[in-house]
């Protein structure tokens, strides 16, 4: 895969087992995360970076996922992000969710499961939602979401859809932009106010 991976998290147990197991996935490369600035340098060379999330406390991995999810790059907010731990709850789940996390994945997975997972996020078109607390894979055909999700009432916001599709070659291209609730200028000046 002419990916490169990210592994995200404590350094523990199930870290090190994560990171193992994407050095058996034929990447380009893996490398633990250490912040956006190596990152951005890393998506001049490989197009397409995967956050791969091992078992971690939710409040550990959120600022992590809100910098990847509202980073000004387009390579890094487009990114795959994966969590990956045993057995994850629902409450951990519907918590990715809720942060913009592609998938999450049950370990363990055979080699060939696992890349067949990962290969998911690679050359579909795919849409995202972009709300004030929110952005990410648009998840409503999915599962029924709380009341207090970013995602719940986005009929009575404004909001962001994006199609999109991943490529390893190009990156992340951007097939339509569609913005949805008050006219842009007036949200601009909304803002300034």
């Amino acid at each position: 895969m002419k990916a490169y991976a990210y592994v995200v998290g404590s350094g523990d147990g199930a870290w090190q087992t994560l990171f193992d197991m994407a050095g058996a996935l034929d990447f380009a490369g893996v490398s633990d995360y250490r912040g956006l600035n190596q990152v951005e340098r890393q998506a001049g060379e490989t197009p397409v970076c995967y956050f791969l999330f091992s078992a971690a406390a939710m409040s550990d991995i959120r600022p992590v996922a809100d910098a990847i999810r509202f980073s000004a790059a387009r390579a890094i907010r487009f990114s795959p992000m994966v969590y990956c731990a045993e057995a994850p709850s629902v409450d951990t789940t519907m918590a990715c969710i809720n942060m913009g996390f592609d998938d999450v994945v049950a370990l363990p997975q055979s080699r060939p499961r696992l890349r067949q997972r990962l290969a998911r996020q690679i050359g579909r078109h795919m849409v995202f939602y972009e709300t004030p607390g929110y952005f990410g894979p648009d998840r409503r055909n999915r599962i029924a979401l709380p009341e207090q999700s970013p995602l719940a009432g986005r009929a009575g916001g404004s909001f962001r859809r994006l199609e999109i599709v991943r490529d390893l070659l190009d990156g992340v291209s951007v097939l339509r932009d569609e913005f949805s609730g008050p006219a842009p200028a007036v949200a601009a000046m909304q803002t300034l106010q």
